[in-house]
């Protein structure tokens, strides 16, 4: 039994001598144990999800659209075949004989109309922005989607550190009821036995809570992976490092993944303008056609020249330009109030990120340790003859703490997938 003690005091030490301030919840399983787990992995975890995801699988499809409509953008109409007959009677006795009267003929021929070619440049332009947007639009769902997945998988992973925590608490609790029991049997208090009983129920709840915890956590992971029930790797990145160096951040806030789509829309809506602009241009039309008429008369060519002419811009092509420059107007102040978000969001996530470290940090090294101690020190007193409620506190306080740790982790994890994933190149797994 001491040996057994011995291990428990050694399992709860882990909190002071594993790497890194993310292994505090391994209290349950040797080092090594944790080193080899199988499992999914933060970049594995992501690549299924980039390679699955529905959204990303539509936005592509759309960026596929809009470069198919940008290869036809600006193109000529296609030619209009004409068919007709000209001069044709329609009164009298000869009424539609088309042999009678001199001037009547049948016709073929061919138009074209002529776009200007500031209407054309204009709509290539604006095509072209529309490949943008879409680009930009799947840049910052592929970012939306590495954040989803990687907090999924951060909460399947804190789940599984909260087991292997409560986990060894367990088994002090378990020791504590073999104790009480033995003390029973040589006349000692059947209250002591009954208490810790009661504790080592509590506990028993506890894991039954956490490990629904987890099956929920893994049913959010699985939407993203695939898998029914996907079991992760205890190796996390670092989340007390960001990829990204925070200044960088702030002063890349206009490439983030809430900014490219709005920053493709005002230059979209400044191309609709051109677009709207250049319906001020007059469009040109050629049409050329060949005249049979009967009998011996001649036939005839005909070749026609059109020209478009804008005399009411004031009331047509004018409010177009002002109707796409109050929506250029309106994608600029919608952007800036992004960027002002933006920017004020990602200071909250640093500053949230930071306090959360050293939170965790204090944890790890002062708290959850000076918990252990005293759970260990009241273990061993009660062992030595004295009284159980200094343990039933220690124990209680010190599974409280775990909890808390826990629930710190996880909010560490969240606040650094938040920044983690803001740009679409750099610093993702």
């Amino acid at each position: 039994m001491n040996a057994r003690f011995d291990r428990l005091g050694i399992l709860g030490a882990c909190l002071r001598v594993l790497p890194g301030i993310f292994c505090a919840a391994a209290l349950a399983a040797p080092i090594a144990t944790w080193a080899a787990s199988p499992g999914l992995t933060l970049p594995e975890a992501i690549h299924l999800a980039n390679a699955r995801a529905p959204m990303l699988k539509a936005r592509q499809a759309g960026l596929s659209a809009a470069q198919e409509d940008a290869v036809r953008a600006g193109a000529l109409p296609d030619p209009m075949l004409v068919v007709g007959i000209d001069n044709l009677p329609v009164t009298g006795r000869n009424a539609f004989d088309t042999r009678i009267d001199d001037m009547t003929m049948k016709k073929i021929g061919v138009r074209q109309e002529i776009p200007s070619r500031a209407k054309r440049n204009a709509r290539r332009a604006f095509a072209d922005r529309r490949i943008d947007e879409a680009q930009a639009q799947t840049e910052a769902e592929r970012l939306a989607i590495r954040r989803a997945t990687a907090e999924a998988w951060i909460a399947v992973w804190i789940a599984e550190h909260q087991l292997h925590a409560l986990q060894a608490l367990r088994d002090q609790a378990a020791l504590t009821v073999r104790l009480a029991k033995a003390r029973v049997s040589a006349g000692g208090s059947v209250n002591d036995a009954l208490a810790t009983q009661s504790a080592l129920l509590e506990i028993d709840n506890r894991i039954e809570a956490a490990r629904a915890a987890k099956v929920a956590a893994q049913a959010g992971l699985a939407r993203w992976v695939g898998d029914v029930a996907p079991e992760v790797s205890m190796s996390a990145p670092d989340f007390g490092i960001l990829p990204i160096p925070a200044a960088q951040l702030l002063a890349s806030v206009d490439r983030t993944g809430a900014l490219l789509p709005a920053t493709a829309q005002v230059e979209t809506a400044a191309a609709a303008t051109d677009v709207a602009r250049a319906d001020k241009h007059s469009d040109w039309s050629l049409a050329a056609s060949y005249g049979q008429r009967s009998g011996h008369r001649s036939d005839m060519i005909m070749f026609e020249v059109g020209i478009g002419l804008p005399l009411f811009a004031r009331n047509r092509q004018d409010r177009g330009v002002s109707a796409r420059e109050a929506d250029y107007q309106s994608a600029l102040a919608t952007r800036e109030d992004l960027r002002l978000a933006q920017s004020a969001q990602i200071r909250a996530d640093l500053a949230r990120w930071e306090g959360l470290k050293r939170q965790v940090a204090l944890h790890e090294q002062s708290m959850l340790p000076l918990a252990h101690d005293r759970s260990a020190t009241a273990l061993a007193g009660y062992r030595a003859g004295g009284d159980l409620q200094p343990w039933l506190n220690a124990r209680r306080d010190e599974l409280d703490l775990h909890l808390a740790h826990a629930e710190h982790l996880g909010e560490l994890g969240r606040s650094w997938a938040a920044l983690a994933f803001l740009l679409p190149t750099e610093g993702q797994p």
